[in-house]
């Protein structure tokens, strides 16, 4: 004979039920992981192991991944460094972390006033610069460069325009002055791999000046050349 199952009394709590442990592949991921696989995918596209378009793909989808399960896939067919799910203790002694590299515009505007992009942010193939009765300063020294040619369009009316570049990354320019200046100071970098940046645009009444930033060097592509993790 079986027991009647008692029914809790009206009002009475019951114990809550323990979460279900949440899969490794749906936690969520911090900038630092975002840029982490950046970083792996920019080394893969400068050994020719992605071209342009997979490149540009999985670098988009490497910023919106929400979950290591959006990130594992990016990395998977590459032999270097595969993303892994590996746990640290909260106390195992680590180095500083990078600050995450800021998302920028693609296009700065100085008009009657001044505009200036410095510091650890994102570039990628296309930048332009308009400045009329202003200044735009254009610092590419400590950015994160996601493209291996970067653009800049310049176009200056009675203003001027600085640009500032690492000083191991190939810099060429192609501008026009009118009554005004364009001067780019081109330099060949002596690792293939290294980016190339390249100014064009129009110097009107105004002045476009690029040059090398000595003793600022772009370590973040040239990594495995430097023997760096």
């Amino acid at each position: 004979m079986t027991k009647p199952q008692l029914k809790p009394e009206p009002g009475a709590e019951t114990a809550p039920r323990p979460h279900a442990p949440v899969a490794e592949a749906e936690l969520r991921v911090s900038d630092a992981d975002r840029e982490k696989v950046a970083e792996l995918l920019r080394d893969a596209y400068a050994e020719g192991r992605l071209d342009a378009d997979e490149h540009a793909e999985r670098i988009e989808a490497a910023y919106a991944a929400k979950t290591f399960g959006d990130l594992a896939p990016l990395t998977r067919d590459l032999p270097a460094r595969p993303l892994s799910f590996e746990k640290q203790p909260l106390n195992a002694p680590q180095g500083a972390p990078q600050p995450p590299a800021r998302q920028e515009s693609p296009t700065m505007v100085a008009i009657f006033g001044g505009a200036s992009r410095k510091g650890r942010w994102r570039v990628g193939s296309q930048l332009s610069a308009f400045a009329a009765f202003g200044g735009v300063e254009i610092d590419l020294s400590d950015a994160v460069f996601e493209s291996p040619e970067v653009e800049i369009t310049v176009m200056a009316m009675f203003g001027g325009v600085e640009i500032r570049v690492p000083e191991n990354v190939s810099l060429q320019g192609s501008g026009v002055g009118i009554f005004g200046g364009f001067d780019v100071r081109e330099q060949t970098a002596a690792d293939p791999y290294a980016p190339v940046v390249r100014v064009k645009g129009l110097a009107l009444f105004g002045g476009c000046t690029a040059k090398p930033s000595r003793g600022k060097k772009l370590k973040e592509w040239v990594r495995r050349q430097l023997g760096a993790d």
